[in-house]
């Protein structure tokens, strides 16, 4: 390992997703490159971790200055246990993605390429996690590069300050041109969630989790209006969930 960025790469959508590739070849332009991927499709999965079974790790890949794994975790154990082949440096950046499906709003909660993100935060590593606003497995991705790679670039030279990772939403490939990168605060928002009720060949009832996004917020400033007007939107992330403007209102209660 020579003198260039040690970049980590994890994501939640299967090594054989195109956005970890996409995003595993604009990296390797940077730096250096260790890319650990989940086995299969792992969405969903936010910070959760592998407790009640062995992890397995298997090199898949390899080249100059760029190693690839295969976890049979979740996205957090991959950045986990992805230390164990860096050759004992810690990376200067770690990326997750790139999601096939946006990460912007409430869903941050839910998201395994975010989780990714925040476990290397929590790390003190500088992290970000980019999401494509589309969730087919055949996206496009032809129009990211230059965002990914002016906001990675930015996030080596400048840092993030501790506790911090980014969350970049990148609006899908259409005919009008991205107007540019809008630095936002993430919008109010909620999964109206339903269970439909279905029955297996053996006769066995099932239910399977369906709904629809509901947008509470739609005010300049926040990641789902800068998506929604065709911006990449860039949110800091704090791992610190405590609302401190809560504080004293709890304290009065004297519990």
């Amino acid at each position: 390992m020579g003198k260039k960025p040690l970049i980590m790469i994890a994501n939640d959508d299967g090594y054989r997703a195109k956005g970890f590739y996409k995003l595993i070849e604009l990296m390797r332009n940077i730096g250096e490159v260790v890319a650990i991927s989940t086995e299969k499709p792992m969405s969903g999965q936010s910070h959760s971790i592998t407790t009640q079974e062995p992890l397995r790790v298997y090199q898949a890949d390899s080249d100059l200055d760029y190693k690839l794994y295969v976890c049979n975790g979740r996205p957090v154990d991959c950045v986990k246990i992805g230390y164990r082949f860096t050759d004992g440096r810690m990376p200067d950046l770690m990326v997750s993605g790139i999601n096939h499906g946006s990460n912007a709003s409430a869903n941050v909660l839910y998201s395994g390429t975010m989780g990714a993100a925040l476990e290397a935060c929590l790390d003190g590593v500088n992290a970000i996690g980019f999401s494509l606003l589309d969730f087919s497995p055949n996206a496009i991705f032809d129009h990211v590069d230059c965002y990914v790679d002016t906001i990675s670039r930015m996030v080596l030279k400048n840092g993030l300050p501790k506790g911090i990772c980014l969350n970049v939403n990148i609006p899908k490939i259409s005919d009008n041109q991205i107007n540019g990168i809008k630095i936002c605060r993430q919008a109010k928002g909620r999964w109206n969630q339903t269970f439909e009720k279905r029955t297996d060949p053996f006769g066995r009832d099932y239910y399977w989790l369906t709904g629809e996004f509901i947008e509470e917020d739609f005010s300049d400033g926040t990641d789902i209006f800068a998506l929604k007007n065709n911006y990449v939107s860039v949110v800091p992330t704090m791992c610190d969930m405590t609302d401190n403007a809560s504080l004293q209102l709890l304290k009065e209660w004297k519990l």
